[in-house]
């Protein structure tokens, strides 16, 4: 038995990253796991990967309709909704001279528009106990150069989970965010041309005290105890997985 046999799931961004990689784990200590993203090739593969467990449902998380339909999906299946990982989010590199309307309402849109109605829909679905996952970022406590919008966006996202689990306690509720360091995906590669990649991944690696990038399964572990009874007097709480980059 797993840690969250009999559960269900709902997982945003699930097609690759952290998010494909805690939706495998989720799955495999047990529970129906909901993938949503905005790439239906990726969710697809992502759910032929997981098996029977997964059931993938393409959408945008800063579209409210599609947050409908997704939410839809799960109550169709009739047992409401043990897990919520907020985990869709964007970034990109812009000093403040360089910020656009158009950069922060796709940051914003997605990391904290996205987080907030996705949670807010998904409220009717959560059953008594269940755990709100958020996922935060180390760059939220820091002030990296090129990172203000996407930070900002991060910061609110802690700040959402003091709110919520202070709002949620009552129905048993628990909010927890999990901050990330350096991750190996391919969010996080494509933040710059392929050619500048593996200096890119030296110097991040330079910065962390454990010398190099998470795999985005260390995170996944860290989601499935948050997701599970194991952190069951945890809430508002945050979880640094960063290598100890914001903690030396």
């Amino acid at each position: 038995m797993g840690l969250l046999a009999g559960k269900t799931a709902l997982i945003t961004g699930g097609g690759t990253g952290i998010g494909l990689a805690s939706a495998v784990r989720l799955a495999a200590e047990g529970a129906h796991v909901f993938l949503t993203g905005r790439r239906r090739a990726e969710l697809d593969a992502a759910a032929r990967t997981i098996g029977p467990a997964a059931t993938a449902v393409a959408g945008d998380v800063s579209d409210p309709a599609d947050l409908d339909r997704v939410c839809q999906a799960v109550r169709d299946r009739g047992k409401g909704l043990d897990v919520l990982f907020a985990n869709a989010a964007v970034a990109e590199f812009r000093t403040l001279e360089q910020v656009t309307e158009e950069h922060f309402d796709t940051l914003f849109g997605i990391n904290v528009r996205g987080v907030l109605f996705t949670v807010q829909k998904a409220l009717p679905l959560l059953n008594p106990g269940a755990s709100v996952i958020l996922n935060g970022s180390i760059n939220g406590d820091t002030g990296a150069a090129a990172m203000g919008v996407y930070a900002a966006s991060k910061a609110a996202v802690r700040s959402f989970a003091r709110t919520w689990a202070n709002e949620l306690k009552d129905r048993g509720i628990r909010v927890n965010v999990v901050a990330p360091g350096p991750t190996e995906t391919p969010g996080l590669m494509g933040l710059v041309p392929e050619a500048q990649r593996p200096a890119f991944r030296q110097g991040l690696a330079a910065k962390v005290p454990l010398g190099r990038l998470a795999r985005p399964e260390e995170v996944a572990a860290v989601v499935a105890f948050l997701a599970s009874d194991q952190s069951s007097y945890m809430t508002g709480s945050c979880l640094y997985v960063d290598g100890g980059a914001n903690q030396i």
